[in-house]
């Protein structure tokens, strides 16, 4: 035991039976020794004294495991049924843009720049986009109608899916309250998994890499007419690779598909025309090299 004297030994299965459960660390228990100082000795040797005694520590619970949980049933795959939005920051301008997107055609809908994030950028963003979108006459119809709900017939169910992390912008009553006035159904993503949100991770993460000058902006106005500028370049020129390299507008309004299968159909023809090409000036004869010997 490299010299422990036995009021060590003791000293330490003294310490463990002590602060075992708190420490739960043979290095931990070794500094805790000195901390009270009652005995100095090397996390080594308080592991060696403690397999010796056969004592061990209770290892720590395994936080539970848990699914993502999946979209309502009533949710359809297209455009303006399901939007995703979330929070970047812009530190230099001292500024947070609430982005939302389309999370099926990746369409950047809106944007609001401010240095406050709490539900009242969420009510403006939304507000603003359902007017971007067309679909304010459907929520006053929602209204006269009464409260929607989602396990009825289609006429009265919600208008699209919100999809957010947990947020307290995103969580909080007034955000409820103004997503059930607007017949706007919420999802969240589990605490501490930003994968859930990963389509809108994903946007902040390309945004800033793609755009680098934005951080640089140090003058909110600035950073909301660039960012304006930005949108629009994302929605309009910008191939999207999840979305068959085609651009948000086109997915968005119906045009992706007739894209792809115009590509599809390009290709198809463009491999018949170089085989085409390469049978009508095949080599017949074997071309002699010069190195070759008669």
């Amino acid at each position: 035991m490299h010299g422990l004297l036995d009021e060590e030994v003791a000293e330490i299965l003294a310490l463990f039976d002590g602060w075992g459960e708190t420490d739960r660390s043979h290095r931990k228990l070794a500094h805790r020794g000195s901390y009270l100082g009652r005995v100095w000795v090397s996390p080594s040797s308080v592991r060696r004294v403690l397999h010796l005694a056969d004592k061990h520590f209770r290892p720590l619970p395994r936080p539970a495991k848990s699914a993502r949980r999946p979209f309502p049933d009533w949710v359809e795959y297209k455009p303006n049924s399901i939007w995703i939005y979330d929070t970047t920051h812009f530190t230099r301008a001292r500024s947070a843009a609430l982005i939302i997107e389309d999370l099926v055609s990746r369409k950047w809908i809106t944007e609001v720049v401010s240095a406050e994030e709490t539900s009242t950028q969420v009510e403006i963003a939304f507000t603003d986009a359902l007017e971007i979108e067309g679909l304010l006459d459907a929520v006053h119809a929602r209204l006269d109608n009464g409260r929607a709900d989602p396990y009825t017939d289609d006429e009265h169910r919600p208008i699209l899916l919100a999809v957010s992390d947990n947020g307290p912008q995103m969580t909080s009553g007034s955000t409820r309250e103004f997503m059930a006035l607007c017949a706007i159904a919420q999802h969240f993503g589990r605490p501490g998994r930003p994968t859930d949100q990963a389509w809108i991770e994903s946007f902040n993460g390309h945004l800033k890499a793609e755009y680098p000058h934005l951080c640089a902006i140090t003058d909110p106005a600035t950073l909301r007419a660039e960012l304006a500028i930005v949108r629009a370049h994302w929605n309009s020129v910008r191939l999207h690779a999840s979305i068959g390299y085609i651009t948000p507008n086109d997915e968005h309004e119906g045009r992706g598909q007739a894209i792809r299968k115009t590509r599809q159909a390009g290709l198809e023809q463009a491999r018949k025309r170089r085989f085409a090409w390469h049978r009508q000036h095949r080599q017949t004869q074997p071309i002699q090299d010069p190195d070759d010997v008669g």
